[in-house]
C-alpha cells in the first residue's frame, strides 16, 4: 500500500532482524566491535539491553562479520536442563548420536571440539534471550565450556545476549565462578534524539525511500513514544506511514504523528 506511495522498495520498518537496516549508532557500533573482538579472542561475552534495543539484530550482523572459520551455532529458546541443553549443542557440532551418560557427551563434544580446532575452525555459541536459562545447573555446563581449550585459546567461544535482568542475576554470589569466567561484557542502550532521526533516515534509505521523509516534528514525537528504543521506533514508524499514506500526506508531519500518537492511546 504505502510503498508505492512513498516510493518505497520494501518495507523500512519491518519487525524481522535484518542486519542490512542495522543502524550501527555509537553504542551499537561498540557492541559489534567488542562481540568481534570477543569471538576473535575465543572468549566468553555478555551482552545485554532492553527489550527492542537490537540485540538479535546485532547478533545477526555478528555472524555477517565473522570469517567463514566460525561455525556460529544460535540457541534462540534455552529454556533447558542441563542435559538438555548440552544435547541439543552435541546435535549442533555434529555429533550424530548423543549420549545419555553425562560424561561420555562431555566427551562427544570435547572430541568435536578438538575436530573442528585440527580442521582449523572454532564454534561460536549464541545464547539469544538468555536470561530465559531457567537453572543455575544449565549456565554451569556453559561457564565449564571454556575448560575445552589448549594452551593459548577456547575451543569454543560464548556469547550470552539478554535482558538487563540478566546482568542482575549473574551479580548474585552463586553465578561468581561465570563471572570470572567473562572476558567482555557491554549494556546497549537506547538511541537519543539525534540517533532516532539518523536511525529512520537510514532505514528509509536503505528501502529505497526519502531519508527526509519524517519531519523534526515528527522525529521529536517518534523519540518521545519510543524513548530510543528500536523496536519501539519501528512500530511506531510503520504505524505513521499507513496514516501517512491515507491521507495522501507527502511527509509524515506532526499532524500525521499525532493522529497516530491519538490511534495508540485508544489502544491502550
Amino acid at each position: 500500500m504505502y510503498k508505492e506511495f512513498y516510493g518505497l522498495a520494501e518495507r523500512p520498518f519491518s519487525k524481522t532482524p535484518d542486519p542490512r537496516f542495522l543502524y550501527l549508532s555509537r553504542g551499537h557500533k561498540e557492541a559489534l566491535a567488542r562481540l568481534v573482538y570477543a569471538v576473535e579472542e575465543s572468549d566468553l561475552v555478555l551482552l545485554t539491553g532492553e527489550i527492542g534495543c537490537g540485540k538479535t539484530t546485532l547478533s545477526r550482523a555478528l555472524i555477517d562479520e565473522l570469517e567463514e572459520n566460525r561455525k556460529v551455532i544460535l540457541f534462540i529458546n534455552p529454556r533447558l536442563t542441563p542435559m538438555e541443553f548440552l544435547k541439543t549443542l552435541a546435535l549442533r557440532l555434529g555429533v550424530k548420536k548423543p549420549s545419555r551418560s553425562k560424561s561420555d557427551l562431555l566427551d562427544q563434544i570435547g572430541a568435536e571440539l578438538y575436530r573442528s580446532h585440527e580442521a582449523g575452525q572454532c564454534p561460536v555459541l549464541v545464547i539469544d534471550e538468555a536470561q530465559l536459562v531457567p537453572h543455575k545447573e544449565t549456565f554451569d555446563e556453559i561457564r565449564l565450556l571454556t575448560n575445552f581449550q589448549l594452551d593459548d585459546q577456547n575451543l569454543i567461544c560464548v556469547v550470552l545476549m539478554g535482558q538487563p535482568e540478566l546482568r542482575k542475576r549473574l551479580l548474585h554470589r552463586a553465578y561468581e565462578p561465570l563471572r570470572q569466567r567473562i572476558g567482555m561484557q557491554y549494556n546497549l542502550q537506547p538511541l537519543c534524539l539525534e540517533e532516532t532521526r539518523a536511525y529512520l533516515q537510514h532505514r528509509l534509505q536503505v528501502a529505497g525511500g526519502d531519508p527526509q521523509l519524517f519531519s523534526e516534528e515528527a522525529v521529536r514525537v517518534v523519540q518521545e513514544f519510543s524513548g530510543g528504543v528500536p523496536r519501539r521506533i519501528n512500530h511506531v514508524a510503520a504505524l505513521a506511514l499507513l496514516e501517512g499514506f491515507g491521507r495522501e500526506a507527502p511527509q509524515i508531519d506532526g499532524d500525521v504523528m499525532n493522529a497516530v500518537m491519538d490511534e495508540l492511546a485508544m489502544a491502550i
